[in-house]
């Protein structure tokens, strides 16, 4: 028997796939990849910018985690994809805002050779609430 939710919220973009924002299965919320799309907009207005579009990205898991009933200090696992590793720093200093304290997410970064709509960035992550 499949208990799983479909979570969805307007304050993130919208999937433009065959794909969820996150799913909820027990206590576990899976979310989608996101991107730096400004949801009220549908554009990306920081192309390139890789402070500010970090900033999109992470504000938008932020609202799809709240819609699941979840907050940012919830999260126990994140992915980090970057077009290019000379940005590791600059993601992490606004990534390290989102993220504070002693238990912050586990955590994998990767570069990739392109993400969608040319973006720099794109971050997934799980999150725990019991």
């Amino acid at each position: 028997m499949n208990s799983s939710i479909v979570i969805a919220t307007d304050k993130a973009p919208q999937p433009v796939g065959p794909y969820n924002q996150a799913i909820k299965a027990g206590q576990f919320i899976y979310c989608s990849g996101q991107i730096a799309i400004n949801p009220l907009t549908n554009s990306i207005e920081c192309l390139g910018d890789i402070e500010r579009e970090t900033l999109q990205v992470l504000n938008n898991l932020k609202a799809v985690l709240s819609k699941a009933g979840a907050e940012m200090n919830d999260v126990i696992k994140t992915t980090i994809f970057l077009t290019d590793l000379k940005n590791f720093q600059k993601v992490n200093n606004i990534y390290s805002e989102f993220f504070k304290g002693p238990r912050t997410p586990a955590r994998a970064c990767v570069e990739v050779s392109s993400l969608p709509k040319k973006v720099s960035v794109e971050i997934d992550c799980v999150a725990f609430i019991g």
